[in-house]
């Protein structure tokens, strides 16, 4: 074992690691494709030979830093995996889906960033974090976030050497908005004075911010912090939960609004959220929509009250992980939206099951709940139609999808 042994890549895995078999147990290999030689157990693998559907980064940082898995394969081997993690998790539940090509947001278009910060004097390194590891790697450049974020990571190292303390680390989220950037320093200085305020104000003014959070403390708003989803303007409190990337966002939406039946009038948006389907299904029919975020729910309540061309919505606090509608509840519905979190809505697709609603849309950053999900659904009496995969984090292992249940 001393020289290691050969092994060939079979398939990839979930996260995108190459597996080969050797003595009957799986080896997974970083970053190997399907069909190359690989020499492990020396320590770090070594590539022996390369696949033909091996390609070339598009990010210096690949292979550093942990945020991207997949640059290294070609397009059509990436499509491929990304529809692949869809088909397995529904066939893990024993359902034959009907999967199909996924959607591929563009590039440079995410608009929020959860980046890793540490100060250490007036060095001060932003970024993501090494894969498995707490290193940090110094941004300089990113294939998948918006360019806006990207061309502020100067000014906000600048920042970070006025809000944090030496030695010291946290977290750094920027979003994008309709009118500029939201900074939230998690881990920032409490004893700021006022005229280092007054200096960071001035900083991040200069810098086009839009909104400045420093250790929970606002320090700059610059007019409304908002988004626009379905064509209202909604505002955004410091965390509230967005999709990703707004392309993303649109298609999931238009999936939605299309699948909706041509009579329905009244439509149940459970895991709301801040309306990112209420708000465009709101369009066709009147919805009830549902979460447990009161932030969420305040903010699609005023913008709702502030929008034009929608019909009637009501938004109501409600954690559907603990009370889940009823059968009874959902009577009244002529379609249901169905957007849990990562970890599914196994209480409420259970109450859909035993529902009389006609159309049931489900949309799922977790293809392994949601075909739990849709396996009661089934079992329920519905019919599953295509499955839409939607790729909205590009070059990693996560993958979003929509389908339609009928009865």
């Amino acid at each position: 074992m001393a020289d290691g042994v050969d092994v060939t890549i079979e398939r990839l895995g979930a996260k995108g690691d190459g597996i080969a078999m050797r003595d009957g147990e799986a080896v997974y290999v970083p970053f190997a494709l399907p069909g190359e030689r690989w020499r492990v157990g020396t320590g770090e693998a070594i590539r022996l030979t390369d696949s033909a559907e091996r390609a070339d980064p598009v990010c210096r940082h690949f292979l550093q830093c942990g945020g991207c898995l997949a640059q290294h394969m070609t397009p059509a081997l990436y499509r491929d995996w990304k529809r692949g993690l869809v088909v397995e998790a529904f066939r893990h539940r024993g359902i034959d889906a009907e999967v199909g090509p996924p959607v591929i947001v563009d590039a440079a278009s995410r608009r929020r960033a959860f980046f890793g910060v540490e100060r250490r004097a007036d060095e001060v390194t932003i970024g993501f974090r090494e894969e498995g590891q707490h290193t940090l790697v110094n941004l300089m450049e990113c294939p998948v976030l918006d360019p806006l974020i990207v061309a502020a990571v100067p000014g906000l190292r600048s920042l970070a050497r006025r809000v944090m303390v030496d030695r010291a680390g946290g977290r750094l989220v920027v979003t994008r908005l309709d009118h500029g950037l939201d900074v939230s320093f998690d881990n920032g200085r409490k004893d700021l004075s006022p005229h280092e305020k007054a200096e960071i104000g001035a900083l991040a003014q200069k810098m086009g911010l839009a909104r400045l959070v420093v250790g929970g403390e606002l320090i700059v708003a610059a007019g409304r912090p908002t988004v626009t989803i379905g064509g209202a303007e909604v505002e955004i409190e410091p965390g509230l939960f967005l999709q990703a990337v707004p392309q993303a966002e649109r298609i999931m939406a238009e999936l939605c609004v299309a699948a909706l039946p041509k009579s329905a009038k009244k439509v149940a948006d459970l895991f709301s959220g801040v309306g990112t389907l209420t708000l465009p299904v709101a369009r066709r029919a009147s919805v009830t929509a549902y979460d447990s975020d009161k932030r969420a729910i305040a903010a699609l309540d005023s913008a709702v009250r502030h929008a034009q061309g929608l019909k009637p919505v009501t938004a109501m606090v409600r954690d559907l992980f603990r009370e889940p509608l009823s059968a009874r509840e959902l009577a009244d519905f002529d379609a249901a939206v169905l957007d849990p979190p990562r970890a599914g809505a196994a209480a409420q697709a259970e109450r859909l099951a035993k529902s009389k609603v006609p159309v049931v849309i489900a949309v799922s950053c977790n293809p392994a709940t949601l075909a739990r999900d849709a396996r009661m659904l089934i079992d329920g009496g519905y019919r599953m139609g295509p499955v839409t995969p939607i790729d909205q984090f590009l070059y990693s292992a996560h993958v979003e999808a929509v389908v339609v249940f009928r009865r």
